[in-house]
C-alpha cells in the first residue's frame, strides 16, 4: 500500500507558510478545509487566523500525530479519511487551503469545482505544469480544463516555490495557485450543461484545427464570419484561442445554430468523463 507521505512533498519553513497565508484573503470568519495536513505546519498557522479548520488526512500515522498535536486546539478538527470521499459543506461558505498530493490533483480539483456549493476560494500548492493547464491564458495556452472552468472561476498564480522549499525535494516545479469563485458566472445556469458539452465536443472531435473539428456544427460560411468578427484563423488549433474568444463563439452557437446541430453535442461532456473514468479504473492514472 502506498503511503500518502510517499507521494507528498512537505513545507518545513514556518515563515514561508505565514507569507503564503498573508497572500491569501483568509480571515478570522473563515471556515477552512485543508486536504492532507501532513505534519501540521500549515494547519498550525491557519488555526491562528481562521474561525474553523477541518483537516482531512488519509495516512493513519500522520493522522495520529495530527490528532495528538491539535487535541486541545478548539478550532481545529482532524478527520481521518480519503478527501475524495469526504462530504463537502453544503450550507456554509468555506475556503480550501492545501498542499495537496500531486498525484491526485485532477481528482481533487474536479471534486471541488463541480460540487453544488464550491469553495469561495481555493489556495493550493500544485505542480507548475498542472497549474498552467488549469489557469490557461495568460500563463499558457488554453486547455479543455481551463475553458470548462473559467466561466465560473478565476485563476492566478501568486507564488513560485524553489524545489528546496520542500522535503523531500520534488523533481518538478511548484506554484501556489489561487482559484476564486466568480460572484457572477459568465454562463447562465440554463446553458451550463450545453457549454460543457460544446467544449468537450470541440476537444474530442477528430481533426487538428477548428475547421475540421467544427465542420458538423458550423457551416464554412458561419465559421469564416466568426473568425473575422472575433479574430482567429479557421486553421487555428482550439488551444490557440483564449477563453474570451471561446465565450463569444459559444454565444453564437446558442443563437445561430439549429437545434438539430446543437443536438450533436448533447451529453458529450458526460460521455468524456465516463470514458476517462474507465481509463482511471484500468491504470489508476486519471487524466481529466
Amino acid at each position: 500500500m502506498i503511503k500518502i507521505q510517499d507521494t507528498q512533498n512537505f513545507l518545513y519553513n514556518r515563515r514561508l507558510v505565514v507569507d503564503l497565508i498573508k497572500k491569501s484573503n483568509i480571515d478570522k470568519d473563515d471556515i477552512i478545509i485543508e486536504i492532507g495536513p501532513g505534519k501540521g505546519i500549515i494547519t498550525n498557522e491557519l488555526a491562528t487566523r481562521a474561525k474553523r479548520i477541518y483537516g482531512i488526512e488519509y495516512d493513519v500515522h500522520l493522522y495520529d500525530e495530527l490528532k495528538s498535536r491539535f487535541l486541545n486546539v478548539e478550532n481545529v478538527e482532524i478527520i481521518y479519511g480519503d478527501f475524495l470521499e469526504f462530504n463537502l459543506l453544503e450550507k456554509y461558505k468555506y475556503k480550501v487551503f492545501s498542499n495537496i498530493p500531486y498525484n491526485i490533483t485532477a481528482k481533487i480539483l474536479l471534486k471541488l469545482t463541480s460540487f453544488s456549493n464550491p469553495p469561495e476560494d481555493i489556495y493550493i500548492i500544485i505542480q507548475d505544469e498542472a497549474a498552467r493547464k488549469y489557469a490557461g491564458n495568460p500563463y499558457s495556452r488554453e486547455s479543455m480544463r481551463s475553458l470548462l472552468l473559467k466561466p465560473y472561476f478565476e485563476f492566478k498564480i501568486i507564488h513560485r516555490f524553489r524545489n528546496t522549499d520542500f522535503v523531500p525535494v520534488p523533481k518538478v516545479n511548484s506554484v501556489f495557485l489561487h482559484i476564486k469563485k466568480r460572484e457572477n458566472t459568465l454562463i447562465d445556469k440554463k446553458n451550463s450543461d450545453l457549454y460543457n458539452d460544446f467544449i468537450a465536443y470541440i476537444f474530442s472531435s477528430s481533426g487538428n484545427n477548428l475547421k475540421e473539428k467544427t465542420k458538423n456544427i458550423f457551416s464554412y460560411k458561419q465559421l469564416k464570419r466568426l473568425s473575422e468578427n472575433i479574430g482567429f484563423q479557421i486553421t487555428d488549433s482550439p488551444v490557440n484561442l483564449n477563453f474570451e474568444k471561446w465565450l463569444k463563439i459559444f454565444q453564437y452557437f446558442i443563437i445561430g445554430v439549429s437545434t438539430d446541430k446543437q443536438k450533436l453535442i448533447y451529453n458529450e461532456y458526460v460521455r468524456l468523463l465516463n470514458e476517462q473514468s474507465k481509463i482511471d479504473k484500468r491504470n489508476r492514472n486519471f487524466k481529466y
